[in-house]
C-alpha cells in the first residue's frame, strides 16, 4: 500500500484593496469608470434586455401561430409531398427559416444600440 500524498497549504499575501466607486457600471477599455459611463452602460444593458424580451416575445406569437395554423386546418394533412403530409414537413422544416429571421433581426438592432450608445458616450 502507499501511501497517501501529503497536502501543503499555500497561502499569499492580500493584495492592497483600492478603494471603490459608488457605481455600478461596466468598465470600458482605456478609460475609468466615471458616473456618466456608468449610466450609458446602465441605459445600453437596459436597452439591450428589452431587445431581447421583445425578440423573444416576437417569436413566440409567430411559432404559436405556426403551430395553429397546422393544428386547426386539417386540410393541411391532405397534402402530399415527397410521401409526407404537409403538416409534417412545415414542422420539421418551416421553423428553421422563422428562427433566422428574429436571429439576424435581433443582431441588427443590437448592434445599432451598440453603435448608438458609442456615439453618445463619445460625444460627451
Amino acid at each position: 500500500m502507499t501511501e497517501a500524498p501529503k497536502r501543503v497549504r499555500v497561502t499569499a499575501d492580500a493584495a492592497p484593496r483600492r478603494p471603490t466607486t459608488a457605481t455600478r457600471g461596466i468598465a470600458l477599455p482605456g478609460s475609468p469608470v466615471d458616473e456618466a459611463d456608468a449610466v450609458y452602460a446602465r441605459a445600453l444593458m437596459r436597452s439591450q434586455f428589452r431587445l431581447a424580451l421583445g425578440t423573444i416575445a416576437g417569436f413566440v406569437l409567430v411559432v404559436l401561430a405556426m403551430a395553429l395554423t397546422i393544428a386547426l386546418i386539417p386540410e393541411i394533412d391532405r397534402i402530399v409531398l415527397w410521401g409526407l403530409p404537409l403538416s409534417w414537413l412545415l414542422q420539421a422544416f418551416a421553423f428553421y427559416p422563422v428562427i433566422l429571421v428574429f436571429a439576424l433581426l435581433y443582431v441588427r438592432t443590437a448592434a445599432r444600440n451598440e453603435r448608438r450608445y458609442r456615439a453618445l458616450r463619445d460625444r460627451e
